[in-house]
């Protein structure tokens, strides 16, 4: 998931990129409101999925440049700022803004919020979806491991071959496919497969991931992020070359393949961010 990151202050960037990066986001950042606008300019490369917008820019207010943004697109814009007084947050939201969080923020919140937004956003289609059951993943994403998921008549097919999931494990899969590469917290996957907390149902989780490996027969498709979470891999290994999977996965093969070989941004995963725009 491409995400675009405004803010004129680097250390506190840096942080969040890498926060983000390790999150599977792939980040570009932008130092002012001119950077921002011309990074939004369509130039056939995937689009923005959300933007991580700063208010106070070296060169124009963050105000300014949500509306710029909003006249010509429809992608998400979480407003990330220390301006906390309640006339700014109204200003913000009704100048099109999706979401309004103040410095500090807890990380976890930020990355919920970020795939809250992103949930409703349609890229392409140039304007926010409605709200309701996040959009499928784009035709071909699971291409290379071969697998087909039909959301509506909840199956899911391997190569051709149907497979027979249990009503938490499909969804666990469509939710992790709706952005692959990108990391799920474990707090995220309960709230949104399980609708509860997580604490205490870890093992709950690894069985549910540890089934899906071994009913797909994919078991580097889902890779364990330690102390943070679950992601989909984008693309199946080379067969030829026997790809590593990943370090919680072991070596992954498709079936049927040959054998082979200000401050800083965030405070760890569950820390907060500060800032003073």
């Amino acid at each position: 998931m491409r995400l675009l990151l405004v803010e004129d202050d680097d250390r506190v960037a840096a942080a969040l990129v890498a926060v983000l990066s390790r999150h599977g986001f792939q980040v570009r950042h932008a130092r002012s409101g001119h950077e921002a606008l011309d990074a939004l300019v369509p130039d056939g490369s995937d689009p923005y999925r959300v933007v991580l917008l700063d208010l106070g820019l070296p060169d124009r207010d963050g105000f300014e440049v949500c509306s710029r943004i909003r006249a010509g697109s429809g992608v998400p814009v979480i407003m990330v700022t220390a301006r906390a007084d309640i006339r700014s947050r109204i200003h913000g939201l009704n100048l099109g803004a999706d979401d309004y969080i103040t410095k500090p923020y807890d990380m976890g919140e930020l990355l919920a919020r970020i795939h809250a937004v992103a949930r409703r956003f349609q890229p392409g289609a140039g304007t926010p979806a409605s709200d309701g059951p996040a959009a499928p993943a784009g035709p071909g994403s699971l291409e290379s491991w071969g697998i087909s998921i039909d959301r509506e008549r909840r199956r899911v097919s391997v190569e051709g071959r149907e497979v027979p999931l249990t009503r938490k494990e499909f969804d666990l899969l469509a939710l992790l496919a709706q952005s692959p590469g990108v990391v799920y917290r474990r707090e995220q996957i309960f709230s949104e497969v399980w609708r509860s907390g997580w604490e205490g149902n870890g093992r709950t989780l690894e069985v549910h991931i540890g089934s899906l490996r071994t009913k797909l027969a994919l078991p580097g498709l889902v890779e364990a992020v330690r102390g943070v979470g679950y992601r989909l891999i984008p693309q199946s290994p080379d067969p030829a070359q026997g790809g590593a999977a990943g370090p919680a996965t072991g070596t992954a093969r498709r079936p049927g393949a040959g054998s082979g070989g200000g401050e800083p941004a965030a405070r760890g995963e569950g820390g907060a961010a500060a800032g003073t725009s």
